[in-house]
């Protein structure tokens, strides 16, 4: 099965962009194809290179970027969404880009599901 993810909660502020993580990884260890992950609202704080969370905590950036790197994910987020917050290219971490809502559609139209992590 081939999957698109929406995430549209921010990494340290809910629950959702975890479990989007954890199932990614899960989907995949079962032999299904990750269309893409787009990150929308306040997800597209799952993206900046400026997040440094205490070291004995997760750095949910860090694994969305390799996990990227390791399966070969795209990993998008929304322009208007990541502007509104203050967050441009240059910002990214490695794995992660920037583009617009089309892609979005296009993931719900390839992909055999789109689940979406929170509200």
């Amino acid at each position: 099965m081939r999957l698109g993810i929406l995430v549209n909660e921010g990494p340290y502020t809910h629950q959702a962009s975890d479990s989007a993580y954890q199932f990614v990884k899960a989907a995949i260890a079962k032999g299904h194809a990750i269309h893409r992950v787009f990150f929308y609202h306040d997800g597209v704080n799952n993206s900046t290179k400026h997040t440094e969370p205490p070291q004995d905590d997760r750095h949910l950036v860090n694994r969305w970027s390799k996990l990227a790197g390791e399966h070969g994910i795209d990993l998008v987020v929304c322009v208007a969404a990541a502007l509104r917050r203050g967050i441009k290219d240059e910002m990214l971490a490695p794995g992660f880009r920037i583009s617009g809502l089309g892609q979005l559609v296009e993931t719900g139209i390839e992909g055999d599901r789109l689940v979406v992590f929170g509200d």
